[in-house]
């Protein structure tokens, strides 16, 4: 990095005046390389110093650093010492981090096996790491030109999506008046003043929101013509679902009446289909996934929980998924404070022990924890959220995962978060019936009932979350971060494909099924009796979703 982009992120975190100290920006530098942070980790680094010293956020100057670098480092002594504390077993001379392969399979990713002294592995994992510092990011930070960036920045990707896909030449204004037709590209907005700010999104309040770069930002009408087609979309779902904050592509004109008429909805450009994977007997694997709450509302006995550890120790499945919430902000007995331990040691005394103690049995286990907005033991209840912090497991079968995430077991890719988006799209979705135009004609007849229609706006948006913004009565279920929106991307990049398993836990009816080349699982919550189990043959032909099952079951 050059001295001048080191003095603009220097500026853009510190201060103008730090910026300006050629020395302190050799320092702050320094420091950056010596204890690999990045200039924004600094600050956070000084600024919870300073706080902790004088209760203020003080300026950094040349007299500041010789008290960071001490700090820096006597955190550096004690990582390293809680890691070689962590790394071995006692009677065992060998460390637990002898049997871990980590290899860079691409930024932000690690792959191991569990160590084989703790266990056969029966699963190879790969997914994102737990030392990643952009998820552990401040939030209420937002600012309102960042949020404006981070949205219009989205329109923008899809019109470039969109142009390839469909060879456009050019997209047009949504505002100016012509009187041939057009395509744009833009943001669907709930028209309030037309039906209402607690009605649903309908045909007459449907309103369309360019990009600065496409429209200057400018909000349009849309009116649909009697002869609406939609194109590209797969044969037999005959439709196309519309929710504040869906991006779309529309072709037709706006004659000067102050609307834009529709004539045709693009369908956006599928995601890449998953490869199929080799055939090998050896890469099955069983799973149990169960969402939270983990208890009953009312109390703190987390009878569900035990009932589900039960039927884990007889079968002894490879992989566990567990999302939050482990420890419910709306439990009762939470909200009322009725609690004769601290969440940290309910957490420890239901999960941490009782876990390892199920290793124990079944060395062989991989354990993965995404946590919930909800959690009381998470410091970080924004969407996308971290993982739960390090001290929540001890034990390096036990992975902690941010919500959302994507990873893979065997070569089969998951996708997986704890927000219960499927609700909040059902409770925005409006659904426009048209005739298609040169649909995609799928291998098998396409799923086409309301929850394959949901999950298919999680596809076709690329997005965990695309809802903007959340409806009202449920916002803070998520606690959107609007300028971390790349942390809820479906798929990083064009060349990612879409996962062969989508776990969507809901307050709507559970399910598992098959849409498109996904399979979608909702276990609904443990709370009201229901997990999924899913079972992969590794043998086989065809894509992950045609050896694998995956049913709903009932603790007794």
């Amino acid at each position: 990095m050059s001295l001048e982009e080191s003095r603009s992120e220097i500026a853009q975190h510190f201060s103008d005046a730090v910026a300006a100290d050629d020395t302190l920006v050799k320092e702050c530098m320094g420091l950056c390389k010596m204890y690999n942070l990045t200039v924004e980790s600094l600050s956070y680094k000084w600024q919870a110093l300073s706080y902790s010293t004088t209760n203020t956020l003080a300026i950094f100057s040349l007299q500041s650093v010789p008290d960071l670098k001490a700090k820096l480092q006597q955190e550096l002594n004690l990582r390293s010492a809680a890691g070689r504390g962590r790394g071995r077993v006692s009677g065992i001379g060998r460390s637990l981090d002898a049997g871990l392969k980590i290899g860079p399979l691409r930024p932000g990713i690690v792959k191991s096996e569990v160590p084989t002294i703790s266990g056969p592995s029966r699963v190879v994992f790969e997914g994102p790491r737990s030392d990643e510092p952009s998820r552990k990011h401040r939030y209420m930070y937002e600012k309102v030109t960042e949020r404006s960036e981070a949205l219009d920045d989205r329109i923008d990707e899809f019109a470039e999506l969109v142009q390839k896909y469909y060879r456009v030449d050019e997209f047009a204004d949504p505002k100016a008046a012509t009187e041939k037709t057009t395509t744009i590209v833009g943001r669907i907005v709930h028209d309030a003043d037309v039906s209402g700010s607690e009605a649903k999104l309908n045909e007459s309040s449907v309103v369309l929101e360019s990009s600065r770069m496409m429209g200057s930002g400018v909000r349009v009408p849309l009116r649909f013509a009697p002869e609406t087609k939609l194109r590209g979309g797969i044969k037999g779902v005959g439709g196309m679902s519309f929710f504040p904050g869906a991006i779309v592509a529309l072709r037709g004109r706006n004659g000067g009446g102050g609307f834009f008429l529709v004539e045709e909805i693009l369908t956006l450009p599928p995601l890449k289909m998953p490869p199929s994977p080799l055939s090998d007997v050896n890469a099955a694997f069983s799973m149990y996934i169960a969402c939270g709450p983990f208890s009953l509302d009312s109390d703190l006995e987390y009878k569900p929980w035990t009932n589900l550890l039960d039927k884990v120790k007889e079968s002894k499945p490879a992989v566990i998924l567990l999302i939050g919430p482990f420890v419910d902000a709306t439990n009762t007995r939470v909200k009322d404070g009725d609690m004769d331990v601290t969440p940290k040691e309910l957490f420890e005394r239901q999960f941490t022990k009782r876990l390892e103690a199920f290793l124990l049995q079944s060395p062989g286990t991989t354990l993965l924890l995404v946590p919930s907005i909800n959690d009381v033991i998470s410091d970080h209840v924004v969407f996308p959220q971290c993982e739960l912090d390090p001290e929540f497991s001890k034990d390096p079968r036990i992975r902690l995962l941010p919500n959302p995430c994507r990873f893979s077991i065997n070569k089969v890719s998951f996708a997986v978060t704890s927000v219960d988006t499927l609700f909040h799209l059902r409770k925005e979705e409006f659904l426009r019936r048209t005739p298609e135009v040169d649909p995609l004609i799928p291998a098998s007849e396409p799923a086409t009932d309301g929850m394959s229609n949901l999950a298919r706006n999680i596809f076709q948006q690329r997005s965990f979350y695309p809802i903007f913004p959340a409806p009202l009565d449920v916002a803070h279920e998520v606690n959107l971060d609007v300028t971390r929106s790349e942390g809820t991307k479906l798929v990083a990049n064009d060349d990612e494909c879409v996962p062969d398993v989508l776990v969507l836990p809901s307050r709507l009816k559970h399910f598992s099924k098959v849409v498109d080349n996904t399979t979608v699982v909702n276990p609904s919550f443990l709370s009201r009796g229901t997990y999924a189990m899913l079972s992969y043959a590794g043998q086989g032909s065809g894509l992950a979703k045609d050896r694998m099952t995956a049913d709903i079951s009932r603790i007794s």
